[in-house]
């Protein structure tokens, strides 16, 4: 997975953490929803508590070509006059935002806009949107939609629990079952291999090499819900051939196969000498003093990739 990606990945930070929530009720939000029940405004639903059941693509997926997933986590609750609460696992409470009306049926919530499309007493459909100069932008960072129940109709109308709503798909465990397979025939390819939910895991069988997972290879992507994209890990070789300091990322595939991909503070002149430098040490040392599990995604290994800060010391 390239690098360059992580300019998407950035810009869904919202999509994430505040990605869809409502706004502050002055305005009539009146689309025909697919009851045909004429949808209400968010004054109508005032205290009512929102859980987020369905956070998908216009395409119906929960997943995009590079292994980003889009998780419904999210509780939420309108507050007249202008207030949504949403539910923060760090406080283990409600939270407060300030909603502000913008125009039509788009609101702007803790400096995220998103567009209402449906308000029933029951549930609540809210689209994300990515908004330059008060454009929104088209593309995969305008197009999520996610889908809030209340607790009642979950239980009592759809008779399930909020957790089996929140499950991966039919069609998402295809669309990974076909992503996995191009990684299959092209197992070093960066443009195959994607994030992997359930990231490589690797661990010591020498005691001449120590390692850890350190975070994540992108400043933008700590936020927990998608950090997963970005593993990084520091490993320290004990008696190795010479002292070496070197970061880089590796494809890993299912069988536990690393290959080098790119390679942080070397010119485009030195590229290949280092990539074969490194792609030996890896081979020496790392394929043989680590257990390799590759990544998986919804249970399918597929090829995906890390970033190493390796140290050696002789």
């Amino acid at each position: 997975m390239s690098f360059k990606r992580i300019l998407f990945i950035s810009s869904v930070i919202a999509v994430t953490l505040y990605s869809c929530s409502g706004g502050s009720g002055q305005k009539s939000t009146k689309q025909n929803n697919t009851s045909g029940e004429e949808t209400l405004t968010f004054r109508d639903v005032d205290g009512i508590r929102f859980y987020e059941v369905k956070r998908r693509f216009s395409n119906g997926l929960s997943f995009n070509k590079d292994g980003f997933m889009l998780a419904p986590t999210w509780i939420i609750e309108y507050k007249s006059p202008d207030t949504m609460l949403a539910y923060s696992p760090e406080k283990k409470g409600m939270e407060a935002f300030y909603l502000q009306f913008d125009h039509g049926r788009v609101y702007n919530f803790a400096r995220e806009f998103f567009r209402v499309k449906t308000i029933t007493k029951d549930s609540l459909i809210l689209q994300r949107l990515q908004v330059d100069a008060r454009v929104v932008t088209k593309g995969e960072v305008s197009d999520v939609n996610c889908t809030y129940y209340t607790k009642d109709y979950i239980e009592k109308t759809l008779k399930t629990t909020v957790g089996e709503l929140q499950r991966p798909t039919k069609a998402d465990t295809s669309f990974i079952k076909k992503l996995s397979a191009r990684t299959y025939s092209h197992p070093s390819d960066p443009d195959s291999a994607f994030a992997a939910t359930e990231i490589v895991d690797l661990k010591p069988n020498s005691k001449n090499i120590s390692l850890k997972l350190i975070g994540y290879a992108d400043s933008g992507a700590h936020r927990k819900s998608f950090a997963y994209m970005y593993p990084e890990y520091r490993i320290e070789i004990n008696k190795s051939y010479k002292e070496f300091r070197y970061r880089f990322s590796v494809i890993v595939d299912i069988k536990g196969n690393l290959y080098v991909n790119r390679i942080q503070g070397v010119l485009a002149e030195d590229m290949p000498h280092r990539k074969k430098l490194i792609q030996g040490i890896t081979d020496v040392y790392l394929k043989n003093l680590l257990h390799i599990k590759p990544g998986t995604t919804l249970g399918i290994p597929h090829s995906s990739e890390i970033t190493i800060s390796l140290i050696g010391n002789r």
